[in-house]
């Protein structure tokens, strides 16, 4: 059996900026790997600092992210969010979320569409300044309950963890409409700073989390397979990302061990969020969580391996016959 996939996130349009050291991340006092919530001020002090620079612009978002790189692998998915009205940027943010064939339900605000500021460290590390914008304006009263009708999974991004009754209220509802809810964690400074409402609903609704290492250190203060184990024990599925070493699944009390290509990272923004992608594809399709991981793993493998958070349509014609015959595994 087949299901949709929804996301729920901040819609933001991405500048990714490329650094030849750490030194800009000191001068702005931003913590290297960290996503730090900026106002209006404080963004135009970030980019008058690179003006003679110029950015790569995308339409992004941690679970915009994923959603479209689920709907590039040829899943049906659809995205909830909220963008500036009468925004030029939110207008192409809408019209590229239509051109990969995902549905979105969005909100408008009169705010200007949202901006994250990506910082992209020799070492491939990333770290965000990020203006919410119109993102900041989404509210639990704005969710509907048919938003969430023909699904099969929600996807909800770490960083909304900054509203808690939004938060509650998308779990309440994918819960009423019996669809699986998938969290990222999103960032570690995120999983410390909201660590005890985190866990909270990943005992009351969450039935697969993502974390990186740094995440679930942040959240279990242990390592890898101890901190896998206290997180498999509040949710169904839990998923460590070990970066280059693969990644660690336990679904249901049964350890999976995910490897991953050795490659040369260009650019890792964007690597989680597409190894979400294919894990959450592979689910929907029925297949097994070896699968589910294997694709998960080889998709964030070639997301490295290029600048940006996502493939561009070649890529995704070159790679797209891989995973169909990942996907012959079952």
């Amino acid at each position: 059996m087949e299901n949709k996939i929804l996301g729920i996130g901040n819609a933001l349009v991405d500048m990714i900026y490329h650094l030849p050291s750490d030194e800009a991340l000191v001068d702005l006092q931003l913590p290297k790997g960290s996503m730090t919530l900026v106002d209006w001020q404080r963004a135009g002090k970030i980019l008058s600092y690179f003006k003679n620079e110029n950015p790569t612009l995308t339409s992004g978002g941690s679970a915009s992210n994923t959603i479209s790189a689920v709907a590039s692998l040829g899943g049906g998915c659809g995205f909830i969010g909220c963008t500036g009205k009468n925004d030029p940027r939110g207008e192409f943010y809408t019209q590229d979320l239509k051109e990969h064939g995902i549905t979105p339900h969005f909100t408008y605000s009169t705010i200007p569409t949202g901006t994250a500021i990506t910082l992209m460290s020799p070492d491939a590390e990333r770290t965000f300044a990020t203006f919410l914008g119109a993102a900041s304006t989404l509210a639990a009263q704005d969710l509907r309950p048919d938003m969430f009708e023909g699904y099969g999974y929600l996807h909800i991004e770490g960083y909304l963890v900054q509203n808690y009754e939004l938060m509650e209220r998308a779990i309440a509802l994918a819960k009423e409409a019996r669809l699986k809810v998938s969290l990222d964690l999103a960032s570690y400074n995120v999983v410390v700073e909201h660590r005890n409402f985190l866990h909270k609903i990943l005992n009351r609704g969450v039935d697969i989390v993502f974390a990186n290492e740094e995440e679930a250190l942040a959240y279990t203060d242990k390592k890898e397979l101890e901190a896998l184990s206290i997180l498999a024990k509040q949710v169904p599925t839990a998923i460590v990302k070990l970066g280059s070493r693969g990644s660690i699944v336990m679904d249901n009390g049964k350890l999976h061990t995910i490897t991953a290509e050795k490659v040369n990272r260009i650019d890792s923004n964007g690597a989680g969020d597409s190894y979400a992608a294919g894990f959450l594809y592979g689910k929907s399709k029925g297949l097994s969580t070896q699968t589910c991981g294997d694709i998960a793993s080889m998709i964030a493998t070639e997301v490295v391996k290029v600048v940006g958070p996502k493939l561009d349509k070649e890529k995704w014609n070159e790679i797209l016959p891989r995973v169909r015959e990942i996907e012959k595994q079952g």
